[in-house]
């Protein structure tokens, strides 16, 4: 929606086609709308500066250095002439201005009643500030860190045409390892157009399918030119590349906030040379040193070996193999013997001792007893008779005596004839 359209709504008026207002009257109605704004306060850098000799007036242009945004601004000449011996092109200046519509060309510009240049000790406020809100974000924190590739094969570079940056950066890198590639993209690197050219080459980068890495180069310089580097809309690219990002931002003491995100801070393009690519002299001397280790290593495994097969070569049991056989087979031979002894008199023992049994068992035999002469006497059913009481008369005993067996029967008076016999 226009400016135009935005005020008339404001103000209620009423348009349509069949009615519409003239340009003056929707001009005049602007200026009268922006009339009544009261004074404002503007940060910007000069862009342009029109001093014209004699003229009353001073011309100049202020733009949002993070954006392409800008606006005309005037002052009275005694206004301009307060800061202009610290306020040039490209300075940063804070201006209290009231907006001025110009009716006649339809045009938006700030008349200044007072303009004061950003010093240092102001911008390193603000950049501090910046730097804690991106912090609490978590765009610096250490586990966003990506690593550099060992040997990248194409190298995208970020600097200035013809710049001294551009020349450390190719030459150490081409003096370090021959065969590495750039892909180099041309940048403002200070001024109004900087932020805007060195944002987009990063992304372009980022998107090219085969660089490996992303270097941002700049040479030395004050607070103010190095302000691009430090803007949100640069850090914001930066945290959000997939490819590693180098800073490599003036000298040693100079931290532009981009040294903060990036995935690896360079002191000097110098120093982001030697960090990006390998030096082939000392990846040689390396990959020398390595090969000595690992044949020193190996010579020492083998002589190792040796020396254990050598020690082990020497003990008896290698060199007599035979020896401790022929020990334990005289030691068998005699536990023999002694085995073959001690069940030889065992068992002469046992017989011994059987044949005493024997002659007990024979001695105390029934048999024995029957061959001399004794006889055993039996009933029919083959109870052993002890007493003749335990058998009738008339019954049929057997008789056994050591040659076979005999049928008797008890008869009456058997017994007296016996007793009578026995007396």
């Amino acid at each position: 929606m226009s400016v135009a359209a935005v005020t008339l709504g404001r103000m209620g008026v009423n348009t349509s086609a069949d009615a519409p207002l003239p340009v003056g009257a929707v001009s005049r109605l602007i200026g009268g709308w922006i009339d009544r704004l009261g004074a404002v306060w503007v940060e910007g850098q000069i862009t342009q500066l029109s001093r014209r000799p004699g003229a009353g007036v001073v011309f100049l242009t202020l733009r949002d250095p993070a954006h392409d945004i800008s606006v005309g601004v005037t002052c009275y000449r005694k206004v301009f002439d307060a800061v202009a011996d610290v306020v040039t092109e490209g300075a940063r200046v804070v201006v209290h201005a009231k907006p001025e519509w110009y009716a006649p060309r339809g045009q938006l510009s700030l008349r200044a009643a007072e303009i004061r240049p950003v010093g240092v000790g102001e911008l390193l406020v603000r950049l501090e500030q910046r730097r804690k809100a991106l912090a609490a974000e978590g765009l610096f924190a250490l586990e966003r860190k990506r690593p550099l590739p060992f040997l990248p094969q194409l190298i995208g570079l970020v600097c200035g045409r013809a710049s001294a940056a551009e020349r450390d950066v190719l030459e150490n890198a081409r003096h370090r390892w021959p065969a590495v590639r750039f892909e180099v993209r041309n940048v403002a690197v200070q001024g109004v157009h900087a932020v805007a050219q060195v944002t987009g080459a990063v992304r372009e980068l980022d998107a090219h399918p085969e660089v490996d890495v992303i270097v941002v180069a700049r040479g030395g310089g004050s607070v103010e030119d190095l302000l691009p580097f430090s803007d949100e809309e640069l850090i914001r690219a930066v945290s959000g590349c997939r490819t590693p990002v180098v800073s490599a931002i003036g000298h040693e003491p100079d931290t532009p906030l981009l040294d903060l995100v990036a995935d690896l801070r360079a002191s000097t393009p110098t120093d982001a040379a030697k960090k990006v690519v390998p030096d082939v002299g000392e990846e040689h001397e390396r990959v020398r040193q390595l090969r000595d280790r690992a044949r020193r290593a190996a010579h020492g495994l083998v002589d190792r070996e040796e020396r254990g097969l050598a020690h082990a070569l020497a003990r008896p049991s290698i060199q007599d193999p035979y020896r401790m056989v022929e020990e334990r087979e005289e030691r068998v031979s005699a536990l023999l013997g002694r085995s073959r002894r001690t069940l030889g008199h065992l068992l002469d023992r046992a017989d011994s001792e059987l044949a005493h049994t024997r002659a007990r068992v024979v001695a105390l035999s029934p048999a024995a007893t029957l061959e001399r002469g004794y006889a055993v006497l039996q009933t029919a059913e083959g109870a052993v008779v002890r007493a003749p009481a335990e058998v009738a008369y008339g019954a049929e005993l057997r008789a056994r005596v050591a040659e076979g067996e005999l049928v008797v029967r008890r008869v009456e008076g058997a017994e007296e004839a016996a007793g009578d016999a026995a007396g």
